[in-house]
Formats: C-alpha cells, sequence, structure tokens
C-alpha cells in the first residue's frame, strides 16, 4: 500500500496546480447536476412478506385510490364556527382545490356527511381527508409543497391550516445548516490548537468541506437510482464532516512532525500520505465494509443508508489523499504561518516529557486500574440497553413551529392522539364469494333512524334541545341518506361486519371507520384508530394483538384474508425485522473487522480484544441512547418535552458506524505500538511509546468527531437526535477505550498480545498500512546514492 500511496502524495503535491482545480471543477460540477435532477429521497418502506406491504400491495390492485391511506388537513379557528359563513365557504373552495390536484385522489370534507366525524363538538377543530396518489416513500418536497398551497383559501379566510401524516411530515424537515456551523466551528478552535498554525488548520476544514459536496451530490444522483431515505442527507453531512477532518488531521500532524525534523515539504507530503494516508486508508476501508455489510440485514430502507453513507466515507478517504497533498504542496514551509499564541503544535519526536508521554507511562504503570475502572464504567452505561424498545419516529417531538407538530397537537387535542397512528385494515375476499350487501341491513337501518328522530323530536317537543337550523338538518338528511347506501351495499355483508367489530372490541380500540369496498367486490378497506399514539408501545401490541389473535380466527371462520397495514404497521414491521437481522449483521461485521486486523497487525489477541471493546462501546452507547430517549434522563436539554422509543433503524446504523469508526482510532494507536514492536520487540515499550505518540491526535480527532455529531442534536428531527446522542458519546466512549482500556489490557497480557501462529503467518498476506519494509529500502537507496 505504501509505494503507490507515495507516488500518488508526491505526484498531488508537485502537481498542485492541475489537481485543485480539477477538484474544484469536479465539486461545481456535481453539485450543478445533481441540483439539475432535484436530489431525490424516498422513504420507503417497503418490507416484502409484512403485514403492511402485503396490505399496500392488495389494496393497490383492488382500491388504489385508498391504497395510501388518507392523511389530515387539519383546520382550526379560534373564534366562530368552521360550519358557518366565511370559513365554511373557504373550505369548500379548499377542498374544490385540492380535488383538482394532479396528486390527489379524493378529498372528504369535514362539512360533508361522509366526513362529519371529522369535526369536533364545539364545530372549532376539523380535518380533510386527503387521499393522496403518492405513498409515503414517493412524495417529494416539492409536491407536498404543491399540495399544500391549495389550503390557500382557507389560510386566507383566517383559519389556521396545518399539514399531519406522511404530507406534514415531508413539509417539517429541519435545517441543519446550524448543526454545520457549530460543528465546524469547534473543529476549528481544536485544529488551532493542535497544529498551532491558521494554515495549517484550514487544511482539514477545507478537504471535508469539498469532499461532503461531492458526496452529497453522490447521494443525490443515487436518489435517481435507488430510494434514498429523507435522513440520508444530513446522516451523510455528519459522517462527511467528521471522518473527512478526522482523516486530514491524522494525515497533517505527520507531516508537521517531519517538517521540524526537516524534510523537504514535497517528500514529507509523499512520506505522510504513504504513511498516516496508509492507515486513513485501510481505516475508511473498515467503515465502509461495515456500512455496507447493512445489505445482509436485508431491509431497502437501511441498505440504502448504508450505501450512501459509505459513498460519503469513501469520497473523505479519495480526498484526504489526493486533495489534501496537493493544498500542502501548494502551501510547502507555510503552513507554519499565522501562528496561534501558546499553541506549539505537535511535540518532536523524542520529546518524553509531553502530557501524553506522561500519560503512557502511568497507564503503563498501573494497568490493572485503568482496565477495570473503564470495564466497570462501561458495564454500567449498559445497563439500560436490555430496556431498550424499537418504535417508530415520533412526529409528535417534531418543532412546535413546524406544520406536522402543530397538525399533530391539534390531532391529538380534538380527537385523541390515537388519530395520528391509523391502522390501515385491508381484506381480500375469496374469489368465488365476494362481498355482497346485506339483505336485512337497510331496513335495519331505517328501523334506527326513525328511532333516533323519534327521540330526537320528544327531546324538542320537551325543550331539552333546540331544532337544528336549515343547514344542520340538511346534514342531517345527507348522513342519513349515507347510512342507507352504505348498508345497501357491499360494506354491509355480514362477513365484513363480523370483522369490523371484533376489531372495534380489541383492547386499545378507539373506533374504527366505515368500510369501502371495491366494486367487484373483492378487496374492502377501512381504517382502525388505536388510543395511543404512533410510536408508543401499547400501538406496537395493539398490532401484534390485532394480527396474531383477534383477526385470524374470524378470517378462519368467515373465510376472509386481512392485513393490517399503514404507515404506523409498517414502522412496526420495520422494527420487527431490525431486530431479527441485528444479530447477522452484528456477526459479520464483527468478523469481518477481526480479519482485517489479524492480517495487518499479524496478531490473533489484538483483534480480538478490539472486537470485544468494539462490542461494549456500542453496547454502552445503546444504553446511554435508551437511558436519554426512553428513561428521559436529560431530554429537555436537547429540546425535547417527553419521553420517546429508539427509532428502529437507528441501533444498526449506529452499529455499523460505530465499528468502523472505532477501528480508525485503534488503527491510530496499534500502527504506532507495531512500529515499536517491530523495533524493540519489547511488548512493554511497544504500547507505551505507541500510546505516547498517538493519544494527542486520537483525542483531538475524537474531540472533534464528538462536537460534530453533538451538534446535530440541535436537529428538530427527534431521529437525527438519536444518531447525534449515540454517534457523540460512542466516540467519546471509543476514546476512552483506545487511551486506556485497550493499552492496559495489552500491557497486562504482555508479549502473548502479538502472539501469530507460523502456519498463519505463511498463509496470510503481510499488509503493512504504512509502509515500513518500503521506507527502509527507499531509505538505504538514497543513502547508496548520496555515497
Amino acid at each position: 500500500m505504501a509505494r503507490p500511496l507515495y507516488r500518488l502524495g508526491g505526484l498531488s503535491a508537485r502537481h498542485w496546480k492541475v489537481v485543485i482545480p480539477l477538484w474544484i471543477v469536479l465539486v461545481v460540477a456535481m453539485a450543478v447536476g445533481a441540483n439539475a435532477g432535484g436530489r431525490p429521497t424516498n422513504n420507503n418502506l417497503d418490507l416484502p412478506g409484512t403485514g403492511s406491504t402485503e396490505a399496500t400491495n392488495l389494496l393497490t390492485v383492488g382500491l388504489p385510490e385508498q391504497a395510501n391511506g388518507s392523511v389530515p388537513i387539519v383546520l382550526e379557528v379560534k373564534q366562530g364556527k368552521l360550519t358557518t359563513g366565511a370559513n365554511a365557504r373557504a373550505i369548500e373552495e379548499t377542498v374544490k382545490a385540492l380535488e383538482g390536484d394532479r396528486y390527489v385522489n379524493q378529498a372528504i370534507s369535514p362539512l360533508s356527511a361522509e366526513g362529519a366525524s371529522s369535526l369536533t363538538a364545539d364545530k372549532q377543530l376539523g380535518f380533510i381527508s386527503v387521499f393522496l396518489n403518492l405513498s409515503s416513500g414517493d412524495l417529494s418536497t416539492e409536491q407536498a409543497e404543491q399540495i399544500f398551497a391549495k389550503t390557500r383559501p382557507a389560510q386566507k379566510a383566517g383559519i389556521d391550516v396545518n399539514a399531519g401524516g406522511y404530507l406534514g411530515s415531508q413539509l417539517s424537515i429541519p435545517d441543519t445548516s446550524s448543526s454545520d456551523r457549530l460543528g465546524v466551528s469547534v473543529a476549528i478552535i481544536v485544529l488551532l490548537v493542535v497544529f498551532g498554525t491558521v494554515a495549517a488548520m484550514a487544511m482539514p476544514i477545507t478537504t471535508a468541506l469539498m469532499a461532503l459536496l461531492v458526496g452529497l451530490a453522490l447521494i443525490g444522483f443515487a436518489g435517481e437510482l435507488i430510494d434514498v431515505p429523507q435522513v440520508a442527507p444530513t446522516l451523510g453531512t455528519m459522517l462527511g464532516l467528521a471522518v473527512g477532518i478526522d482523516y486530514s488531521l491524522f494525515i497533517i500532524s505527520r507531516h508537521q512532525r517531519q517538517l521540524r525534523e526537516g524534510i523537504e515539504p514535497e517528500e514529507s507530503v509523499a512520506r505522510a500520505i504513504a504513511t498516516a494516508g496508509g492507515a486513513v486508508v485501510f481505516a475508511g476501508t473498515t467503515v465502509i465494509v461495515a456500512l455496507l455489510c447493512l445489505y445482509f440485514g436485508g431491509i431497502e430502507l437501511v441498505r440504502s443508508l448504508g450505501y450512501t453513507s459509505a459513498l460519503v466515507v469513501l469520497v473523505a478517504v479519495v480526498s484526504a489523499v489526493t486533495l489534501l497533498p496537493a493544498l500542502l504542496g501548494a502551501l510547502g514551509h507555510r503552513i507554519e504561518s499565522l501562528k496561534v499564541p501558546l499553541a506549539k503544535g505537535p511535540p518532536p519526536t523524542g520529546d518524553t516529557e509531553n502530557l501524553w508521554a506522561r500519560w503512557a507511562r502511568r497507564v503503563g504503570r498501573r494497568p490493572l486500574p485503568f482496565a477495570v475502572a473503564g470495564i466497570a464504567l462501561l458495564a454500567v452505561l449498559a445497563i439500560p440497553m436490555f430496556q431498550m424498545q424499537l418504535g417508530a419516529v415520533e412526529f409528535g417531538q417534531y418543532p412546535k413551529d413546524t406544520t406536522m407538530r402543530k397538525a399533530y397537537d391539534q390531532l391529538a387535542g380534538g380527537f385523541g392522539v390515537g388519530l395520528n397512528a391509523p391502522l390501515l385494515v385491508a381484506v381480500a375476499f375469496p374469489a368465488d364469494a365476494p362481498a355482497k350487501p346485506d339483505p336485512s341491513a337497510e331496513a335495519q337501518v331505517q328501523l334506527r333512524q326513525q328511532e333516533e328522530q323519534q327521540q330526537a323530536q320528544e327531546a324538542i317537543a320537551a325543550g331539552q334541545k333546540q331544532p337544528p337550523s336549515a343547514a344542520e338538518q340538511q346534514l342531517l338528511e345527507e348522513q342519513a341518506q349515507l347510512q342507507l347506501r352504505q348498508a345497501a351495499g357491499p360494506a354491509s355483508d355480514p362477513r365484513l361486519q363480523d370483522l369490523e367489530n371484533e376489531i372495534a372490541a380489541a383492547e386499545g380500540m378507539a373506533q374504527i371507520s366505515a368500510a369501502q369496498v371495491s366494486e367487484d367486490g373483492s378487496t374492502a378497506v377501512f381504517s382502525a384508530i388505536p388510543e395511543s399514539g404512533p410510536a408508543a408501545e401499547e400501538t406496537r401490541e395493539l398490532v401484534g394483538e390485532l394480527r396474531d389473535e383477534t383477526i385470524p380466527p374470524v378470517d378462519r371462520k368467515e373465510g376472509l384474508t386481512t392485513y393490517v397495514g399503514g404507515q404506523t404497521a409498517a414502522y412496526v414491521d420495520l422494527g420487527d425485522e431490525i431486530s431479527n437481522s441485528l444479530v447477522l449483521v452484528i456477526a459479520i461485521v464483527v468478523f469481518l473487522g477481526f480479519v482485517l486486523i489479524a492480517a495487518v497487525f499479524r496478531s490473533l489477541i489484538i483483534p480480538l480484544l478490539a472486537a470485544l471493546l468494539n462490542l461494549l462501546a456500542v453496547i454502552a452507547a445503546y444504553g446511554i441512547l435508551t437511558a436519554v430517549f426512553e428513561f428521559g434522563w436529560g431530554l429537555s436539554l436537547i429540546g425535547l418535552d417527553g419521553s420517546l422509543p429508539v427509532v428502529s433503524f437507528v441501533p444498526l446504523l449506529m452499529f455499523a458506524i460505530l465499528f468502523g469508526l472505532s477501528m480508525d482510532y485503534q488503527v491510530f494507536l496499534l500502527s504506532r505500538a507495531k512500529e515499536a514492536w517491530d523495533r524493540s520487540e519489547d511488548p512493554r515499550v511497544a504500547v507505551i511509546d505507541g500510546l505516547g505518540l498517538a493519544s494527542r491526535v486520537i483525542v483531538a480527532a475524537a474531540t472533534i468527531m464528538f462536537s460534530v455529531f453533538a451538534s446535530f442534536i440541535l436537529n428538530g428531527d427527534p431521529t437525527v437526535k438519536q444518531f447525534g446522542v449515540g454517534l457523540a458519546f460512542a466516540v467519546a466512549i471509543d476514546a476512552l477505550i483506545v487511551v486506556s482500556i485497550m493499552p492496559a489490557l495489552m500491557l497486562m497480557i504482555g508479549r502473548p498480545t502479538w502472539w501469530f501462529p507460523r502456519f498463519l503467518q505463511r498463509g496470510v498476506p503481510d499488509i503493512g498500512i504504512e509502509g515500513e519494509e518500503f521506507f527502509k529500502d527507499l531509505d538505504a537507496r538514497k543513502d547508496s546514492t548520496d555515497n
């Protein structure tokens, strides 16, 4: 690896006048191209074989206009009523405008007989049920804005209008710019302290930002080929900034030290790319491999996040070994310009009295307390993980100024929180026995209506009730006619009625809607509204109870095939699928990480320690995530006002990212330790010298990465907050492991740490990531030439 990287670094440094403009052209071209394509995202929750996907497939064929469920356009007035005067006229105009939109199949007014249940008793709050021909995965922000623009008549009338459901979520994507700025600002401060000059500080920032622009453009292009989740660009930004700055930090630290030892700039750049750059390539490769292993989870949404994140890391690695050496070549000795007072930069080689060398000796004197205390701390942090619950995205925790959160709160206050978590029940009738009207149903409805009408007249005569206005009387008549039509239609089929009654009686169910049946009687659908919210464990349990206990007996008795679908059920299915695949993905990633570390460092104990400690670090991070979001510890500090479950795909993505990133720091520690081992073959000297050399850069890199990840806690999306908290604390844990626990255990084990069986030495290629043998030969040739 060292030879090609040495040549690449030297070539980039010498021809910086070509490389830098090429990178600028690449950045501009990629950004323009991606913007022209619109950078499409798609929150596709298609999970073949699950109830939610089967429900969608059934409805797509039998009742396509109902396949995506409905989204609510919430209307509220503080004075007056929605049903009278200008408000009523504005609502009717809004409904007509919505029905005329090409993305809308149907819009049901709360002022109509069909939508009467969508209005509160005081007539001040209601919602239009909008059925879109675009699924939650297919709806773009531009399309969502076009649909919502049709509500202007209601807005002009002074009605407070907000969008819920997946339409509202698409309109409420939080801005990430404040997080970007904060993360970069902290990185600048750390880099100034580490490098000691403004010129050196600017290099990692420039390289990371240019690489990030290319990486995000690639994510935009990927959206044309695969379903890229909405959170992918944000996750890519977090990861791209963090690894982009860190990788440059490792290389520049080596370059600065070499310059101060008297090596000429171009030669120093080439050597830094061949040594530290080799470690960067290997570390980046481990991150990419870990992310690509998400493929084995079998979930397209998670696979897509793995692919897009891996693209960003790949670009960061490429920029570190091509753009960065060009920038360093252009600077030459000027990298030491604009010095920062009191910041001395990297200590010279051989300095044994700096802070980090003293820290290494302290760990070396008493490794047992460091190992025991560190592992005990991680074990304590991991305890809450055993109560982790995977759930759906919690839209009720979005920022209060977003239309999604406003609609969520309005619906919860007026109709109950369960209206935000509708379940879509899809029913297939046997081909030889389609749905048919119940002959007695219409007569029963007429009898019930007559009794209700007589009771109302008696109440009016007794002065217990006011006579209805002309508008109210017309609405009552329309409702009566609607009930008669439903009774005379196939929705009154006794089999369907039996199913609806059983579901309505299930514990935790608030209400169900009237069923819609296809013209051929093959398919029916109705909504079931739970009492709990979309992310609540009670809702998850209700979905399981309906599928496992309530529906199967009815299906067997009546010959039906019933699926529970909708977005809420899809997130339940996603959580189940991830729970089933998590162990497999972890096993694959750990195994591949073990093989890579063993091949590079010629040891079996080191990769075993690395794998076990990485697993412990991830579990501890899961524990912190659970304590913060489910137990509610410090939630108000991060801008949330209630506990929520961990979003189902967060732990799986976190594991892949964290396992790869933790390998980064271990690689840089072990590289320094292996250099000392090859030189002395003294296990104690190897660990102490390696730790003394690597700790400073590792702590600085971890501080930057922690700051970048933590800055995204400011993001309004609760899912992004979870990534921010989980990744930030996991990086801090990784740094603790690498500068204390890992070296302490290696010191306690001693010489067996570097044991590698002879048969493996012969069969496994020696992958020297920092080119020790290459530079020995190179320096020997130079010496012979000089002589």
